[in-house]
């Protein structure tokens, strides 16, 4: 698992977005024809089987259960379909309790950040733009009854009882990852953030959240570009929105996640082969923003060439 990531992290440093999706598609072609090969190595399981594991594994102690995962990642073992994926988390959710996913955009492939897409189209129909959080997400976000949150890079996808709390207000929230974001309202709830397919380095959204919570008191330098003024479209509603840009100076690391939180907070391990991770959205906030005060982050200092 390791390997792979590290892989993953220097092609997404090194290269164009277009080189690094046409890499990452051909390795998920090579997974296909291998998968013969790989259901013989690991085995194979259904949805049923995967949502008796995280009873095992992970429990029902939650409020909400927020879920990053990869279907492309689950394949060639897991069996069921994307649709067969969500219903099995909405049954493991049950009545009382809360399922979120995200449903982030990044503008267009090849520019590689959102920022030019904004800039070339303010405009941002949030029902209609879909999730790039894979297609499980999107077929989530499009289920009846789902709730999603009002930001243009950011959303989140919620149904259950504190569905409408989690995504309210998002649209006035200072920064998309702060104070009034559905990662604040999850850190202040019992949250249990699961990877499914996605190890934790690739996909813990809630890593932000204390860069955002803690503003200029966070200890790494940041630029700050001009606002964009943008338009979200709901329907028949439109949201006047100002998308607040900056940028970090030095780049992240998230390998450095796991020493700053540690395995008892949080949890990695492989089901047939298939990544998955576990732990708390206040464990997460906790421990960043304790080793932030200390002047840990998860950031790195570039120094210029010969320095």
């Amino acid at each position: 698992m390791k390997s792979f990531e590290t892989v993953k992290s220097l092609a997404g440093r090194h290269l164009r977005p277009d080189q690094y999706y046409a890499i990452r598609e051909k390795y998920f072609a090579l997974r296909t024809r291998l998968s013969p090969v790989m259901r013989a190595l690991y085995g194979s399981f259904d949805s049923g089987a995967l949502r008796e594991h995280l009873a095992q594994r992970i429990g029902h102690h939650f409020e909400i259960l927020m879920v990053h995962s990869s279907l492309n990642r689950m394949k060639p073992m897991y069996k069921g379909t994307p649709l067969e994926f969500v219903q099995m988390l909405s049954d493991f959710c049950g009545p009382n309790r809360t399922l979120a996913m995200p449903a982030f955009y990044f503008g267009y492939r090849r520019s590689g950040k959102p920022s030019p897409t904004f800039e070339k189209n303010p405009s941002f129909d949030l029902r209609r733009t879909p999730s790039q959080m894979g297609l499980a997400t999107e077929i989530f976000r499009r289920m009846k009854g789902v709730r999603q949150s009002r930001h243009p890079m950011c959303r989140v996808s919620a149904f259950g009882p504190l569905a409408e709390r989690l995504s309210e207000g998002h649209e006035r929230a200072e920064r998309p990852c702060g104070p009034g974001s559905p990662f604040d309202f999850m850190n202040l709830h019992d949250t249990m953030i699961v990877g499914i397919g996605k190890p934790s380095v690739e996909a813990l959204s809630q890593a932000h959240h204390v860069e955002d919570l803690m503003g200029e008191d966070f200890p790494v330098p940041r630029s700050v570009l001009p606002d964009l003024t943008m338009t979200l479209i709901d329907g028949e509603e439109e949201i006047p929105f100002t998308l607040r840009r900056t940028q970090f100076i030095w780049k992240r690391n998230m390998g450095k996640l796991r020493d700053i939180m540690g395995p008892d907070l949080l949890r990695e391990w492989k089901f047939h082969h298939v990544p998955l991770f576990a732990t708390r959205a206040r464990d997460v906030t906790n421990a960043l923003k304790n080793a932030a005060g200390q002047g840990i982050t998860l950031y790195e200092q570039r120094w210029p060439a010969g320095g």
